[in-house]
């Protein structure tokens, strides 16, 4: 049998311990260098994988969008986004090489299409991705029987329109 087939309990944990820290830092530095609390409106688009910020219907920030996947909340089912046939390219990303580092480092959950829902284990497969694909933060969006998951990237600033 293959070594890499076996779950590395301990690098795993060393991994999230990482990861996790490194969210929190980069959400917190995100929130507060863009001023992305209050009365702050968004609008996005998986279509071009774009995420744009407002306030008072002007566009202060723009960003890139990578979906990392799906919580189906009647199935309690999570949905890796390399795995989901139905989004659109450009919402992917670089999901692949999240994939890739699970292989590689023999962490299963990051390789399997999907798995039951957890919300502890979904945490840690949020912050490990946005790790792997140095995301500056993370973001989720719920409708209806679905909750989206995504990084944020490439963050800027509107330029001034005078």
């Amino acid at each position: 049998m293959d070594d890499r087939s076996k779950h590395d309990h301990s690098g795993w944990e060393a991994v999230v311990l990482a990861a996790r820290e490194r969210a929190r830092s980069r959400q917190a530095l995100m929130v507060e260098r863009f001023g992305l609390s209050g009365d702050v409106q968004y609008d996005w688009s998986m279509d071009d994988a774009q995420i744009t910020w407002s306030r008072d219907g002007k566009v202060f920030l723009t960003g890139r969008l990578t979906v990392i996947g799906s919580v189906s909340v009647s199935q309690h089912t999570w949905l890796w986004s390399w795995a989901n046939k139905s989004l659109p390219p450009a919402a992917l990303g670089d999901m692949e090489r999240v994939r890739q580092f699970g292989e590689e480092n023999g962490f299963p959950v990051l390789p399997w299409p999907g798995f039951t829902y957890d919300p502890e284990l979904v945490a840690e497969a949020r912050m490990v991705a946005a790790s792997v694909l140095d995301a500056e933060g993370l973001w989720a969006e719920s409708m209806d029987d679905v909750q989206l998951h995504f990084m944020v990237h490439d963050l800027s600033l509107a330029a001034e329109r005078r």
